[in-house]
């Protein structure tokens, strides 16, 4: 009998990559003053920080196919241990940036092995619950990245935000040792990454889900980028921003509970998709028309509990046909999503708007929702006669 994951350390190998990517924006103005370079240099760190990750998850993904799920993780973790002591002894600016790119290349580890696994060990219906818990993870995650970090750049500057960085990748490391097992069912059929990617690529259902992950991350993330402006233009300090992404994470967390209510009670993923799209375009409505006010959080919170119901549905239904290449075959969607949401992002700079950025983005997902409904019909018609 296949041994399943524990699901404690699934969420929290889930949510290692975001706490890593948020814990370290707080000590950004440090490594400024630390190596004497400007902001605008520094933050040079968080850009080579996304594109290392993207490389990653395609590395990461193909190679718990080739070497299996286990090992795949414990490689990842123990790079990314590499890269954080690289940043902690490291003198030099430019070595900082290589720490960096090590350490994203490998943090990428803990999203797509861990969705692999995820995939292995669980059918479909199971697989939306277990997202579910997945997401209330990742809703929380930020949070937890942006407190710490404050906390401890604050005493111990860029070093001790690196060492505590490094002391969670051991203990992620010797806990996957002891108890994460193997879920890769053995195959000899070897995988091609160019048939399969070909394949993918002809797959409209796998664009239009890659598409709405991006959709649904970009809402998130743009408020990420753009309310802090808002804010300052309400006289409102960066710290008060900051306890309203404590808000929004108990947003993202009521959508999941939500979420794995109405699971239990029978509702079907594509159904919770297009309640989540709904939402989504009502809050950013709200978002639009209010966002000269303070009053505009309260329907972006709407919109985050839309990302913690859509998320945990899209994830678990997208791969459900490529099964027996799940690591290769998340990695290329990981990479195709992660690609769009960097495309949406700089749309996002350039609009600079929130309330606009919003729309665009709920307003698509909805589109796409409406093609998977056309696409599913036909299929429902045929069954039916």
């Amino acid at each position: 009998m296949k041994k399943l994951p524990p699901i404690w350390l699934m969420v929290t190998l889930l949510m290692f990559p975001q706490i890593v990517e948020t814990i370290y924006s707080p000590v950004l103005p440090h490594i400024s003053k630390a190596f004497a370079v400007n902001m605008q240099t520094a933050s040079q760190t968080l850009s080579v920080y996304f594109i290392a990750f993207a490389l990653g998850v395609v590395f990461w993904g193909r190679l718990c196919d080739i070497l299996g799920r286990r090992r795949a993780m414990l490689y990842g973790l123990l790079t990314y241990g590499i890269g954080a002591l690289t940043a902690i002894i490291t003198k030099h600016f430019e070595l900082l940036l290589l720490g960096r790119i090590i350490s994203a290349f490998g943090a990428a580890v803990g999203s797509v092995v861990t969705q692999t696994m995820l995939r292995d060990s669980y059918q479909p219906a199971e697989l939306g619950k277990v997202f579910s818990l997945m997401g209330m993870g990742i809703s929380i995650s930020p949070v937890i990245g942006l407190l710490a970090g404050g906390v401890i750049a604050q005493s111990l500057g860029h070093t001790g935000v690196f060492s505590v960085l490094l002391l969670l990748a051991v203990v992620l490391l010797l806990i996957s040792v002891k108890a994460l097992p193997e879920t890769q069912v053995k195959t000899d059929k070897r995988v091609e990454l160019w048939p399969l990617a070909k394949r993918m690529l002809r797959d409209r259902k796998i664009w239009r889900s890659a598409a709405l992950v991006a959709q649904f991350n970009l809402m998130l993330f743009s408020y990420y980028a753009l309310a802090p402006f808002i804010f300052a233009g309400l006289n409102l300090s960066s710290i008060e921003f900051g306890y309203s992404g404590v808000v929004l994470a108990l947003g993202s967390l009521m959508g999941s509970l939500l979420n794995k209510q109405l699971l239990s009670r029978g509702w079907q993923a594509m159904t919770l998709i297009n309640l989540a799209s709904a939402m989504a375009l009502f809050g950013g409505v709200g978002v639009w028309l209010l966002q000269s006010s303070l009053a505009f959080l309260l329907p972006m919170v709407c919109v985050v509990m839309a990302f913690g119901i859509a998320i945990p549905n899209i994830l678990s239904q997208a791969l459900v046909d490529y099964k027996q290449v799940a690591g290769s075959a998340g990695a290329l969607f990981g990479l195709a999503y992660y690609l769009m949401l960097g495309a949406g992002l700089a749309l996002a700079g350039l609009l600079h708007n929130l309330g606009q950025v919003l729309l665009l983005a709920a307003g698509l997902s909805g589109v796409l929702c409406l093609l998977n409904i056309r696409s599913e019909t036909p299929a429902l018609s045929t069954r039916g006669a």
